[in-house]
């Protein structure tokens, strides 16, 4: 196992190597993809990373970034040259979807077009075997962008039907006044609306891109034991959520309409997300050691 002095000098050697090979060539490369990337990018900041729904897009950027940095360290020295026909025909299939995107301002299809493009350009650059050993920051970068909203849609208003059902189910058994039909919920004199943000699906995204961070870097070898938690985050995602349109239900009923839609409704939410959080990081060590046994009795 590397030490940490010898990956910091890899590091730096990389860099180095960087800097002597950034030829007139390399320099217009560059332009040319900031002025590809930047109007994309400002777009996606302003429309997508604004809401709730898209809050965790500059987390995942940022982290992203830097772990691919850290990866290409190991992954530089197998460069090799791509299939330059296959690079043509890519190119061809998503420039021309990019633009029409562009023009059009499909801020969902236009950021993964863009992406799409960036790695063919990649690809054209390093080859694939440097790609595969940096699959997964690559992956990971993919959920800085905001999903469409017809997948958006066609996901929440199940999810948001039958969050509704089983508040107002579980509220029912403590004898409170409440009923609902579809995403409407009355309690007492008050109406309320489960909105998108309160589906899960943000959380899940959010949670699952985090907990995929997290679990790549303390698990990086045991890809079956990584898995394991990613499926779990799913159940973790929905229980928070439906803890905090209980939260908000109990916040409308006994103190006003307008203290659960202030600055507690966007407390609940994060609160329920940061302790869904903890739960992934808590349940990664409960199930560790059990995880260990098995395999050790299977070996």
């Amino acid at each position: 196992m590397a030490s940490a002095a010898q990956i910091e000098a890899d590091e730096r050697q990389s860099v180095r190597e960087m800097a002597s090979t950034l030829s007139l060539t390399g320099i217009l490369l560059l332009a040319c993809l900031a002025i590809f990337i930047l109007p994309t990018m400002q777009f996606v900041a302003r429309e997508g990373w604004s809401g709730e729904e898209g809050a965790h897009g500059p987390i995942i950027l940022f982290t992203g970034l830097w772990l691919l940095w850290r990866e290409w360290v190991p992954a530089r020295r197998f460069t090799s040259e791509p299939n330059i026909a296959l690079v043509s025909v890519l190119l061809v299939l998503t420039v021309p979807l990019y633009v029409f995107a562009r023009v059009t301002q499909i801020v969902e299809i236009e950021a993964y077009l863009m992406y799409g493009t960036l790695l063919v350009v990649l690809y054209s650059i390093i080859g694939g075997a440097a790609m595969k050993r940096l699959w997964f920051p690559l992956l990971y970068l993919g959920f800085a962008f905001p999903p469409p909203d017809t997948l958006v849609a066609a996901v929440t208003v199940p999810l948001k039907i039958e969050l509704s059902r089983v508040s107002i189910a579980f509220l029912d058994l403590f004898g409170y006044p409440i009923g609902g039909e579809g995403v409407r919920i009355f309690i007492g004199q008050y109406e309320l609306l489960v909105a998108a943000a309160c589906s899960g699906l943000n959380s899940i995204i959010s949670l699952t891109a985090i907990s995929l961070f997290y679990v790549y870097l303390r698990h990086q070898a045991e890809w079956r034991y990584a898995l394991l938690l990613v499926i779990l985050v799913i159940p973790i995602a929905l229980m928070a959520n439906f803890a905090r349109v209980l939260i908000l239900i109990l916040l409308t009923y006994h103190a006003g309409e307008a203290t659960a839609q202030g600055f507690l409704h966007n407390f609940a939410g994060i609160f329920m997300f940061a302790v869904a959080l903890g739960l992934t990081f808590l349940l990664d060590e409960l199930i560790r050691p059990i995880w260990k046994k098995r395999v050790q009795k299977v070996d």
